[in-house]
């Protein structure tokens, strides 16, 4: 992939992260997922009852599925972390179903970045049934 898709994607990750709801952690994630020529973004969102916060992986998935679109070329994830930050294991599986061979790119505010193919990190993903 081209590196300005790549930098187009994190930049509109990182502005989705300026509107990421993360009262409770500090860890406000953004993300943008590529779909064809188009980009879907989401936030993290909190909630006191811990466990039923959403990732920003699955809602920037929410919203390209919300706009018609069913395969994942790529996802790009921004933190505030010392690190890149791949996401979490739920949120791989969930990618995989949409995007077994996207690009999974995380880049730090400080603009340190990595890019790993999907496959290399979901070893063995659950496979979906027939449609």
């Amino acid at each position: 992939m081209v590196d300005a898709r790549l930098d187009a994607l994190v930049g509109a990750a990182r502005a989705a992260r300026e509107r990421a709801y993360a009262p409770y952690s500090g860890f406000a994630v953004g993300a943008a997922a590529l779909a064809g020529e188009r980009i879907f973004t989401g936030g993290n969102v909190e909630n006191a009852s811990y466990p039923v916060s959403v990732c920003a992986e699955r809602n920037a998935l929410a919203a390209m599925i919300d706009g018609g679109e069913r395969h994942l070329d790529a996802i790009a994830l921004v933190t505030d972390a010392s690190s890149p930050t791949p996401p979490c294991g739920a949120c791989r599986q969930v990618l995989w179903e949409f995007g077994p061979s996207a690009l999974v790119v995380s880049e730090t505010l400080a603009g340190d970045r990595l890019v790993w193919a999907l496959e290399d990190l979901v070893p063995a993903p659950f496979e979906r049934g027939p449609r």
